[in-house]
């Protein structure tokens, strides 16, 4: 379980992130969402040890992990994705799967010299266990490319099977659906759903990609400048009006919508003025005045 208690941030005399409070309870997917600026990837970065936080604290399994470097939360299992993805362009796709895991024996200059036999093994058990990844992710035919020629939607996925060949017991994905197209998030959230339901691995997820999170996701916290603003099932979010009122009428929420009522529309096209002249169309502002 991880535990979001009382988190501030403060930069300068910008609040960025006031009180916010949430659980993630062991092998949940809860969803990060909210407007442009309600301060979700602070909170991730708070979460995941980039940054400290102004007041509060981030709990794992009981352990108060507050402001521990990536490095030492990454051998405590929380790990990060970003949303653009921190592949090693000039390494190899396999190479990329296969630096990850922490504690190789090739680091160590005595063994490497004294226990070669050693190091080759491992090598060879890493490797196989990257190639398993590759195959679930369809990537493995892309196995011996440079990473940097990789697909944004490939290089997504890459960075997901990274996640995969850590023992991660947290992982927070940062808008993984951006830039992808559809046929690949198809089988990012797959493998989402595998790795969940196999290793049952807490996933915590910032997307704007609304039905990717009513697939995803089993609890959904909306976040607005900078605070918690409402949490439960997705159902339950999408009919709360604070969180239609933060959007603004966004079109990620027009399903959330109520359904127009017929008979009011047509009164509504009955008192519309007659149209006296082209001219008079191209005046008028196609979205109402509203952002589209």
């Amino acid at each position: 379980m991880i535990e979001i208690e009382g988190v501030a941030k403060q930069f300068g005399g910008i609040q960025a992130v006031h009180n916010c409070s949430f659980r993630m309870e062991p092998g949940q997917i809860t969803g990060l969402i909210g407007p442009n600026g309600a301060g979700k990837t602070t909170l991730f970065n708070i979460i995941a040890g980039f940054i400290r936080p102004t007041a509060g604290h981030i709990i794992l399994d009981g352990v108060d992990i507050t402001g521990l470097p990536p490095q030492q939360l990454f051998h405590q299992g929380l790990v990060r994705t970003f949303q653009i993805p921190h592949e090693v362009g000039r390494m190899t796709v396999l190479e990329n799967l296969m630096l990850v895991p922490a504690q190789q024996l090739g680091e160590n200059l005595l063994i490497s010299w004294f226990g070669w036999s050693r190091v080759k093994h491992q090598e060879q058990d890493l490797r196989q266990r990257a190639e398993r990844v590759l195959e679930r992710l369809k990537l493995i035919h892309l196995r011996d490319q440079l990473a940097s020629t990789l697909s944004g939607g490939q290089k997504k996925l890459l960075e997901l099977g990274r996640t995969m060949m850590t023992d991660a017991k947290v992982i927070l994905l940062d808008e993984p659906a951006a830039g992808v197209n559809r046929t690949l998030l198809g089988d990012l959230a797959t493998f989402i759903e595998d790795l969940n339901a196999e290793r049952g691995c807490t996933f915590c997820i910032i997307e704007h990609d609304l039905d990717l999170i009513s697939r995803l996701c089993d609890h959904v916290v909306v976040m607005a400048q900078g605070t918690v603003l409402t949490q439960g099932t997705m159902a339950q979010v999408k009919r709360d009006p604070t969180v239609r009122e933060a959007y603004l009428g966004a079109m990620d929420l027009q399903d959330a919508l109520p359904a127009p009522d017929p008979k009011q529309a047509v009164a509504q096209v009955k008192s519309v003025a007659p149209v006296k002249s082209v001219a008079q169309v191209e005046s008028v502002d196609p979205s109402g005045g509203h952002r589209p």
